[in-house]
């Protein structure tokens, strides 16, 4: 006789008939995996896996890498170029040439009667590397506007600049492996099983070896707080003054180590006089940790060996989200965890390239971390260009939450949007709209037609996707890796970098400048920039990077013809004294006063709002939505409201309720949990028309980025079937 297990039928794998395996790195977030996409014999892509011998993810994927095979003919690609005159006017299907004659045509017109900069270009971190350099070729010596960002800003613009403020440039110094040798981790705002499950399992696997405790910093109890030793449910906005207490223990306590601060720091005095104000009694009453547990914490912190934070968007998406980063950065210089193994200050990066974008898109500067505002960095672009440096401006533009407000101000008038859907993205959604509508021209440029800012868009390009193209990332370790080309490019797409050079033939700036055709020639210019920058990968090149599935920068050519391999996986920066990027060598603590500008709960919107990411959904759905063993399990807008609160409002779990800030309203389904407190409510970030309709649009003074996390709602009973019309409608929209 048979029981149990015994009695059921066996598991079986589909076939998927793969015929061939192509290397890839994963298109979503930052972590970097490699992935393999499995073709059949027509050339199909039908299956992907993790690759083992990689050293980010070792032969493993998340919910969503295992199903990225799907997203070339999802439904809702681009198919040809779309053009209109005006937005009341039903689109065109047109060919190529005469759409970005037209699109040439009116960038011309809109700088010659409104001047250089009234038309403004914002892009993506989803782009391939080689394609950002060529967009920044394109923005800074051809078409000449100073408007220039990425939608990046939206989720790591604070830690470039804490990065910069503190260190003199941007680059995360730690790596993956430090999860191996450190004593004490911290994360701050960071979701990592949901956000970034790869590197979730590598930092499992590292304690699990080693049992260094987990300090979580989160107003929710994150899947990421359940698992660790101490969580600190931090009041919204107040991490700075957090910071402030923890080292005021370390200072009077005599924890930090005053050999490191001496060789490697500017600042000290300024620091400890402004950390003197942070006792954790007074600072307990802000930042709603008891002031025994903050002196617990900064205890352990200090005394161990080797200390690391990490963070994610709950640092970064503050109008304190700079400070957040330099005073994570604070911490670790004091007690000497900057440049070892195991001690580091580790930003989780976003997007899949978004430190591609940072490196050589020059959105913030030009290529190489070099700065606009440096007259030798501007000599030596324009000379290696072949322009003349007078053509580039002296200090950087606007960032793209500032290019918005100068759309409705009348400074821009024209706007090409590359790979990013800020109808979707962007705070206060019904502004956004009227942002829009008052643009002369707007150019969308997706692989996605139906993303919801083409609704505004006078012309659509359909732009290849993913491994439709080739070309490297750079992932948030600093490791560069490489997407090979598994198919040709949908229907009439065209890959971004074959796009950016059509659009140069039309500009007569563009015979002085070389646009190369193919990837791995953009890779060679990129490589001449690097040496002797920070990012150097002079030493790289396309196939070495697959051979050795990913290496971190920096990897120089004199490192390379000296017969030095890549180093695996513990690459760092800054293990020196006097090697921080100021021209002195040092690094600067800094100083962080609290100014408490949130938008708090009040007895009119007596509710925090938060929000975040789910793991099965990326940014605003437009692969992920389209993907049914993603979509599934999230399919509509909710939102986590506490069992109590919903008990004393009449709110039943599965239930339509409206939620109302100052700026607008949206309807979503209640979810009791008793992951949030009493006072707090968190909504998923990814759906269109929902959370961005309520959220705070103030910004960080020196990144420009987003409170994404900080304002109030109320909650509201509503009719159930209107409510469930209202939502159908926008999921339709």
């Amino acid at each position: 006789m048979l029981f149990g297990r015994d009695k059921k039928n066996p598991i079986s794998i589909a076939d998927k008939k793969v015929d061939k395996w192509t290397y890839s790195t994963c298109g979503y977030c930052s972590t970097g995996c490699s992935i393999e996409i499995g073709t059949n014999k027509e050339g199909k892509p039908v299956a992907s896996r993790g690759v083992g011998g990689a050293d980010v993810n070792r032969g493993k994927l998340c919910v969503k890498g295992i199903f990225e095979h799907e997203i070339f003919e999802a439904e809702g690609r681009g198919e040809k170029p779309l053009i209109r005159n005006s937005m009341h006017e039903g689109y065109e299907m047109e060919e190529w040439d005469p759409v970005l004659d037209k699109m040439a045509a009116e960038i011309k017109r809109i700088q010659t009667t409104y001047g250089r900069d009234s038309f403004a270009i914002v892009s993506t971190g989803q782009l391939l590397t080689e394609e950002f350099y060529t967009l920044g070729k394109l923005t800074r010596g051809v078409i000449g506007t100073n408007n220039y960002d990425g939608n990046t800003t939206l989720c790591m613009a604070s830690a470039v600049s804490g990065y910069k403020r503190s260190f003199g440039s941007d680059g995360p110094p730690g790596c993956y492996e430090d999860f191996d040798h450190t004593d004490c981790l911290m994360a701050w705002g960071s979701n990592l099983p949901e956000q970034h499950p790869i590197i979730y399992w590598r930092m499992k696997e590292a304690q699990e070896k080693r049992d260094f405790p987990l300090i979580v910093v989160d107003p929710r109890v994150t899947m990421l707080a359940q698992n660790a030793d101490i969580h600190l449910a931090v009041t919204p906005g107040t991490d700075v003054v957090l910071q402030n207490a923890m080292m005021h223990v370390i200072l009077s306590e005599g924890l930090e180590d005053r050999e490191y601060i001496e060789a490697n720091t500017n600042g000290y005095e300024q620091l400890e006089k402004e950390v003197q104000k942070y006792d954790p009694a007074s600072a307990s009453k802000i930042c709603g940790i008891d002031e025994d547990t903050i002196r617990m914490v900064a205890r352990l912190y200090a005394k161990s060996n080797r200390a690391m934070s990490i963070w994610t968007m709950g640092i970064n998406q503050s109008t304190h989200g700079s400070d957040g980063v330099v005073g994570i950065n604070n911490l670790n210089l004091i007690t000497g965890n900057i440049g070892k193994p195991g001690g580091t200050s580790l930003s989780i990066t976003g997007q899949c390239n978004a430190m591609g974008t940072r490196e050589w898109s020059s959105c913030s500067g030009l290529p190489g971390y070099r700065a606009l505002e440096k007259a030798e960095d501007r000599e030596e672009i324009a000379k290696f260009w072949g322009i003349d440096p007078e053509f580039f401006p002296k200090q950087r533009g606007m960032a793209q939450t500032d290019i918005f407000p100068a759309i409705e101000t009348g400074e821009i008038k024209g706007l090409w949007l590359i790979a990013t859907n800020p109808m979707t993205s962007m705070p206060n959604t019904a502004r956004m709209r009227k942002t829009l509508e008052k643009l002369e021209f707007l150019v969308v440029q997706d692989s996605y037609a139906d993303v919801e800012t083409t609704e505004y868009a006078h012309v659509f390009l359909p732009a290849a996707t993913w491994a439709e193209k080739e070309g490297v990332f750079t992932n948030t370790e600093r490791r560069v890796n490489i997407t090979r080309q598994v198919k040709q490019p949908h229907a009439d797409c065209r890959s971004d970098l074959q796009i950016f050079n059509d659009v140069a033939k039309r500009f007569e700036q563009s015979k002085k400048i070389k646009f190369p055709e193919k990837p791995a020639q953009v890779f060679e210019e990129m490589k001449t920039l690097s040496k002797g920058r920070l990012c150097d990968i002079s030493g790289m090149s396309h196939d070495l990077i697959e051979d050795k599935r990913g290496i971190q920068w920096p990897y120089t050519e004199k490192q390379k013809k000296k017969g030095e391999r890549p180093v695996s996986g513990g690459n760092r920066l800054y293990t020196e004294p006097g090697t921080f990027r100021f021209a002195d060598g040092m690094a600067k603590l800094i100083p962080l006063p609290f100014i408490d500008n949130n938008e708090v709960p009040d007895e009119h919107y007596p509710f925090w709002m938060n929000s975040g990411r789910l793991v099965e959904h990326f940014h605003t759905r437009t692969k992920t939505g389209k993907v049914g063993n993603n979509n599934k399990f999230s399919p509509v807008p909710f939102m986590e409201i506490n069992p109590d609160a919903a008990h004393e409002m009449g709110i039943q779990h599965s239930t339509y309720v409206r939620v109302v800030s100052r700026r607008g309203d949206a309807v979503v389904l209640a979810m009791l949990t008793h992951r949030v407190p009493k006072n707090m409510v968190f909504i998923p970030f990814h759906y269109f028309d929902c959370v961005n309709r309520l959220t705070l649009g103030l910004l960080d003074p020196y990144s420009r980025q987003p409170a994404f996390k900080q304002c109030s709602v109320r909650i509201e009973v509503t009719d159930q079937e209107e409510a469930a019309r209202l939502s159908k409608e926008s999921r339709d929209y």
